[in-house]
């Protein structure tokens, strides 16, 4: 029998420690700030680098984060005085030295131990430039900072599993070669304009699907290579969805993966979507995510590694998901959970290519959207969807690498990692993925979308259900209308009886 060892070495070791987060304002870093309130309530400061906004400056940005429904367990639970452990530091990492005054940055170096650097840019269609000012540049400023803290224990940085994605198969725990060296790519975009910088753009790349896993993985030798100065782990999740068990299961602010195809099919809006139902998609819930980065913290500040450990936190290869596995389930959890700010019944079909996606669409997705739109013209409103679903459609044509190919990243390390745990940590900050049941997970994601994407109160499901019966009836009639409408049309131009073109209805319902 195993030994249940009720001490927890990663409380002990962040206790009285003072951290600093980048991009803590994002689905990540926020969801980290509550962990580590929550289950080491005796953390030091915890200070947070927020950009600046015309209209706000940083210390309400912080405040209005913390009023997120994230943080109402940890409020319940600590009470409203643990905030006052989180400090903002205005700052931007894709400005020199961070953006920080002189004074901030020596408060970082002085009293930091443990930085936790999330801030990226996720746009995989972005230019290379902002990707190289923020993954790239932002890295190294980071790395640069970490060398001048005077206590400092430990860089845990955020990269993919997907900066790996150039690669077939079977991925590892491993630092790949990059193609190119990271500073000559930081000169050519210092120095070239826009338009050239563009053109090179596909000759830099070499054979990564996008400038986002170009420079994420540009960024990750930056950490590597500065081990002797800097302590540090790299963790690659995969695409990050909502939580699985807490602070409050299926909660999220990501539109990403997922849940992003629920919040739009739960509208009525998204309809079809081109996936694989055979291909092992690899989604991994936020909490694990943010358990895996603090143990990471924990285990090089404890172990100084002399080389850059590398984590992936994944799924395909211990618990992977298939869309076979709730395909089925999907249309009816749309009718459990509906919203009532739905603009059409809800009907969520998978397509198994993106050339039967794009000519569904046209039928299910823009003349649908022509009409509502013109209708919401003429009514004084301003119309959306058309270029919703245009941008919807260009959006999945840049992803298709993503959509229609399968990577199996390997964990062994995150399971050695899991290993050493006590046995109280292995329960606060559980790395083991192997107990997920993908259909109760996607019950409580369809549940997340509705309430922290839709903003629709649980109160509110009733009268949902309601407008969603009514939404089924509308939905059937229209149906029935525009079939035999084309059914009619068919057989006019034919010059043949409506029973003799029957199959007309077949093929526009295939459609």
């Amino acid at each position: 029998m195993e030994n249940i060892d009720n001490s927890s070495p990663i409380q002990e070791f962040f206790r009285g420690k003072n951290i600093f987060v980048t991009g803590a304002t994002g689905f990540l870093g926020m969801t980290l700030i509550e962990k580590l309130l929550r289950a080491c309530p005796d953390v030091g400061t915890i200070y947070v680098l927020v950009r600046p906004k015309k209209d706000k400056d940083v210390s309400a940005r912080l405040e209005e984060l913390t009023k997120n429904a994230l943080y109402e367990k940890l409020r319940e639970l600590r009470g409203a005085d643990i905030f006052q452990k989180v400090v903002a530091v205005a700052g931007d990492v894709g400005e020199d030295n961070l953006g920080l005054t002189p004074a901030d940055r020596r408060i970082l170096t002085e009293n930091v131990n443990v930085v936790f650097h999330s801030a990226a840019t996720l746009d995989f269609e972005a230019t290379l430039r902002p990707g190289v000012s923020i993954n790239l540049l932002g890295t190294r400023r980071v790395v640069q900072l970490c060398k001048e803290i005077s206590h400092l224990e430990a860089l845990v940085h955020v990269s993919s599993a997907y900066v790996n994605s150039n690669r077939k198969g079977e991925i590892e725990e491993i630092l790949y070669p990059v193609p190119e060296d990271a500073s000559k790519v930081i000169d050519l975009t210092a120095s070239l304009s826009d338009e050239a910088l563009n053109d090179l753009t596909p000759q830099l790349l070499h054979d990564h699907i996008n400038t986002y896993t170009f420079t994420k993985a540009l960024a990750e030798h930056e950490v590597a290579n500065a081990i002797s100065q800097v302590p540090s782990a790299i963790v690659r999740p995969s695409v990050i969805t909502c939580a699985w068990k807490e602070p409050i299961p299926g909660w999220t602010v990501s539109k990403n993966g997922p849940t992003g195809f629920l919040m739009g099919a739960a509208k009525g809006i998204v309809r079809r979507l081109p996936l694989d139902k055979d291909v092992i998609y690899d989604y991994i819930p936020v909490d694990i995510v943010i358990n895996e980065l603090i143990a990471a913290a924990w285990h090089v500040g404890t172990t100084r590694p002399q080389t850059t450990p590398v984590y992936h936190c994944t799924t395909s290869t211990t618990n992977p998901f298939q869309w076979s596995k709730v395909g089925n389930r999907i249309n009816g959890l749309l009718h459990k959970y509906p919203l009532k700010s739905a603009v059409w019944y809800p009907t969520l079909k998978l397509l198994p290519s993106l050339l039967l996606f794009r000519i569904s669409a046209i039928f299910l997705h823009f003349i649908p959207a022509y009409i509502l739109d013109t209708i919401i013209k003429v009514a004084g409103g301003k119309p959306i969807l058309v270029r919703l679903h245009t941008n919807v459609g260009n959006s999945l044509g840049r992803l298709a690498p993503f959509i229609f190919n399968e990577w199996l990243f390997q964990n062994n390390q995150t399971k050695e990692l899991q290993k050493r745990l006590s046995g109280k940590d292995k329960e606060m900050f559980n790395l083991d993925i192997s107990q997920l049941d993908w259909v109760t997970y996607f019950d409580s994601m369809a549940q997340g979308v509705r309430i922290y994407l839709n903003n629709e109160h649980p109160r509110t499901l009733q009268a949902a259900r309601r407008k969603n019966y009514i939404l089924m009836v509308v939905n059937l009639l229209t149906q029935a209308l525009v079939f035999g409408l084309i059914w009619w049309s068919g057989s006019l131009a034919l010059g043949t009886t409506l029973s003799k073109s029957s199959w007309i209805v077949v093929i526009s319902y295939t459609l």
